[in-house]
């Protein structure tokens, strides 16, 4: 399953700008992560996107960040479906991280 797309992450001194799913999202890093505020611009360039798209790590500081954490959006769990053994379960937007 792929959550999200991601691509273009940047950052100026206080801020992370990405393109999430085609739409361009900028976030304040106080408001993301102490660690990645307080990060050099090396250990900030230093990530990897995990491949469904779900978070992004960065090894050098050891900092993980949810794409749906940071989008508020918050998923009911799946479940299968014993008679046609189908997966279901929708996200859910809401509000906080």
């Amino acid at each position: 399953m792929k959550y999200h797309e991601i691509r273009n992450i940047c950052f100026t001194e206080e801020k992370i700008f990405l393109l999430i799913d085609g739409k361009e999202y900028i976030f304040p890093l106080s408001n993301v992560s102490e660690k990645l505020l307080h990060a050099t611009k090396s250990e900030r360039e230093k990530y990897d996107i995990s491949p469904s798209g779900y978070g992004i790590h960065w090894p050098l500081i050891d900092e993980d960040i949810s794409i749906d954490g940071l989008l508020g959006i918050f998923r009911k769990p799946y479940q299968r479906n014993k008679k046609t053994k189908v997966e279901t379960g929708q996200p859910q937007h809401g509000k906080g991280k």
